[in-house]
């Protein structure tokens, strides 16, 4: 392939949240777009398009976010770069395309804001149908990806808000592991590990004897990125 037919290059952004079923159980989910034009026209596909020239990716990536759901991400971090040659099968090679992928965190209550229409949805993160491209691999990997940073980050903060109960954190965890967890092993992990401190404060308004509200040390970043901490994670302090 000559340089002048080099694949294009686009971002696409894996966004996770978390939604209430139809029991009231919180479960993950993920924005999808219907495709409008062929290849896989009529088909949900993740949000994306093609990198401007003058736009930096994680820039990008926001917008892509911004302009699906109207959201701001909690937590944005780059995936991975998806490029095989039969991404989209039936396309002429000069067509090809290559995507670097991020995963963006945002909170519920954010979520309940979205926007939605026809061809912009929330679909459970575990109960996706075929999507267009290699999109199932893609969101295959990112919630690989998400549920493997949990278990040793405070990812789980990008769900919460500032304060919250430890059953609270306990239903994040629930809900992107798939599996209900013990609440007195949980409690003691969450005691192990450091992150997480109580504020001195109860939540009000219960039936029963408030529970404790907790915060996330501040000065835990909420995975560890080395070098690339400073552009990594400075959406998160834009929110």
């Amino acid at each position: 392939m000559a340089l002048s037919e080099a694949p294009a290059l686009a971002v696409s952004t894996v966004i996770f949240t978390l939604r209430p079923d139809s029991t009231g159980c919180m479960k993950l989910a993920l924005a999808l777009v219907k495709r409008i034009r062929k290849p896989f026209q009529g088909q949900w596909a993740l949000p994306g398009g093609p990198l401007g020239v003058n736009e930096d990716l994680s820039d990008a990536a926001s917008r892509n976010l911004f302009e699906t759901t109207g959201l701001q991400p909690r937590y944005l971090e780059q995936l991975y770069a998806f490029g095989s040659l039969d991404r989209s099968p039936g396309s002429n090679i000069k067509d090809r395309v290559v995507s670097i992928v991020y995963w963006a965190l945002v909170g519920s209550d954010e979520a309940a804001e979205a926007i939605e229409s026809e061809n912009v949805s929330w679909f459970w993160a575990d109960e996706l149908d075929k999507l267009a491209f290699d999109h199932n691999l893609i969101v295959e990997y990112a919630l690989w990806r998400l549920r493997n940073k949990l278990e040793y980050s405070r990812l789980a903060h990008g769900f919460l808000g500032e304060r919250f109960t430890l059953a609270q954190l306990r239903e994040v965890y629930e809900a992107v592991l798939g599996r209900e967890l013990d609440p007195g092993n949980f409690r003691r992990m969450v005691e192990a590990n450091g992150a997480v401190v109580a504020t001195g404060e109860r939540l009000e308004g219960t039936r029963h004897r408030p529970p404790q509200l907790y915060r996330y040390d501040s000065s835990i970043d909420l995975t560890d990125q080395g070098p690339l901490r400073n552009s990594t994670n400075k959406q998160e302090k834009k929110k």
